[in-house]
């Protein structure tokens, strides 16, 4: 499989290797990684990427996918698929390392992964966030996903594939 393309990020889409040395905080010759990369959240969202694929094989294109800035091209974060697609839906997660938030990455990769989800033919793709966490709600809210409800701390978002008011990214 390809990287995804935007006009300032490649998501890369990685394989166990990859995601055995985001895990550990090890990389490779090779590997450019942000002085913060990777964070919690990314090794956290990578674990649970190899966990699925120990359990269930190769889950490219519902994988994890490394986000690099290509104005430098360090690796600044992650974002995937919380599985593989259910009934037409899929979950998506992300995070980006402390220092490249607030610049609108976030919204970028999430509208490029939304581009993969439609083109598979999903009908809506869902996320939620803790209700504290309010950039992340602002980052789901400009990729074109509404709140749909509550559940406890989390709030659910979702986004119909088909709606003509999902932004979608010049390429």
């Amino acid at each position: 499989m390809t990287d995804l393309r935007t006009p300032r990020l490649r998501l890369h889409p990685i394989d166990t290797a990859e995601g055995d040395r985001i895990v550990g905080r090890r990389p490779a010759a090779g590997d450019t990684w942000a002085d913060d990369f990777p964070f919690d959240g990314d090794v956290h969202g990578v674990r649970a990427f190899l966990n699925a694929t120990a359990a269930h094989g190769d889950q490219r294109p519902f994988g994890h996918y490394r986000i690099t800035r290509t104005a430098d091209g360090k690796a600044i974060g992650g974002i995937g698929f919380k599985g593989q697609p259910d009934d037409g839906c899929a979950e998506v997660g992300y995070g980006l390392s402390p220092s490249a938030r607030g610049h609108g990455y976030a919204t970028e990769a999430l509208a490029a992964l939304l581009d993969v989800a439609a083109g598979h033919g999903l009908s809506r793709v869902v996320a939620d966030t803790t209700a504290d966490n309010v950039a992340s709600q602002r980052t789901l809210e400009r990729a074109g996903f509404r709140r749909v409800g509550t559940n406890g701390d989390l709030h659910r978002y979702e986004v119909p594939l088909d709606a003509p008011s999902r932004p979608t990214l010049p390429r």
